[in-house]
């Protein structure tokens, strides 16, 4: 007589949900190998490290503020020309680097990526996660010390400043993901992307209002999602100032759909890049 089959533990996962947990570990630890790599090799082997990083985007803010200062009564919101361009330069400067690093991240990890174990998405997530984590704490940092060290007065409203940092990183990333799988195919669209966009720092209201604007430029200008980002970001900052003319849904849209067309581009295209 056979003997009976052992009854199933109640307890126990299935088996696809055990091979999901497993998978999800595992990817969890190559992206985190990935991002402790990168930080290694980006920031411990340069004099002074991570001090550059805040160095950097604080002492564009000062020399901006001082510039404008010189040839501006008054900044175009409040009293601060220092806040004024810090609400403007920070966001962009997040959209921008993740941009940067999310297209680049095929080339960066491409010796790692021969490994079965390390995926196309590890490569993006990874340095997207840390340089998002890294922007965040700059941001903290710089507000936080333009607060305290003039007196602006300002009454902060986190809703739509975290808003703006989530737009900025969504259109970062999509951007990035398209640019990847663009530049990978044709090597020449790094050039044609860098020479378009020299004046979206400009064009995205860094350091003009778009109610400042003619309204020809309004009209024009109202396309471009990181005005929208910007617009949203200051109102955290300035109570007394409505930015009527964003538009989060056209924002998140925008993000989204460049977000499934970088991902459908580099998942059908990506071990062609790494080939050539």
């Amino acid at each position: 007589m056979l003997p009976a089959p052992p009854s199933p533990d109640p307890g126990a996962l299935p088996d696809w949900r055990r091979r999901a947990r497993r998978d999800g570990l595992a990817t969890g630890r190559t992206i985190l190998a990935l991002m402790l790599r990168e930080m290694s090799t980006r920031y411990g082997r340069s004099p002074g490290g991570y001090l550059w990083a805040v160095m950097e985007p604080l002492g564009s803010t000062l020399i901006m503020a001082l510039g404008f200062a010189l040839v501006m009564r008054h900044p175009p919101l409040g009293t601060s020309f220092i806040l004024f361009f810090a609400t403007g330069m920070l966001p962009f400067t997040l959209y921008n680097a993740l941009d940067t690093v999310v297209g680049r991240a095929l080339n960066y990890s491409r010796a790692l990526l021969m490994y079965p174990a390390v995926r196309w998405i590890d490569a993006v997530l990874a340095r997207f996660l840390l340089n998002l984590l890294t922007k965040l704490v700059i941001m903290l940092l710089v507000l936080a010390g333009v607060l305290v060290a003039t007196d602006t007065s300002s009454v902060l409203d986190f809703g739509p400043i975290l808003a703006a940092v989530a737009l900025a990183a969504l259109l970062g990333l999509a951007t990035g993901l398209v640019n990847c799988a663009l530049e990978g195919l044709f090597p020449a669209w790094g050039t044609i992307w860098a020479i378009a966009t020299r004046p979206l720092f400009l064009a995205s209201g860094v350091v003009l209002l778009y109610e400042d604007l003619p309204r020809i430029a309004q009209d024009v200008l109202w396309w471009n999602p990181l005005l929208h980002v910007i617009g949203e970001f200051r109102t955290g900052f300035y109570p007394m100032y409505t930015a009527s003319y964003v538009s989060i849904p056209y924002v998140a849209g925008v993000g989204l759909a460049l977000l499934a067309l970088g991902v459908m581009l580099v998942r059908r295209h990506h071990v062609t890049i790494l080939r050539e």
